[in-house]
């Protein structure tokens, strides 16, 4: 298991439930296409799996 996670912001949260659109921001994640490195722990794979319709992780 890697240290580290790449999230992408691959869809718009202009429809989304406001607590999704929380949840994205709090990741960092501000414009389609935007990358972050997150660390691999539980408190973000648990946000990640909230706004997974919107964004696309990688393993580093």
């Amino acid at each position: 298991m890697a240290d580290r996670v790449k999230v992408t912001l691959v869809k718009s949260t202009i429809g989304a439930v406001p607590k999704n659109k929380k949840t994205v921001e709090a990741l960092g994640l501000t414009k389609v296409g935007k990358t972050v490195e997150l660390p691999n722990n539980a408190a973000t794979m648990g946000a990640v799996r909230k706004v997974a319709p919107y964004v696309k992780v990688e393993e580093i």
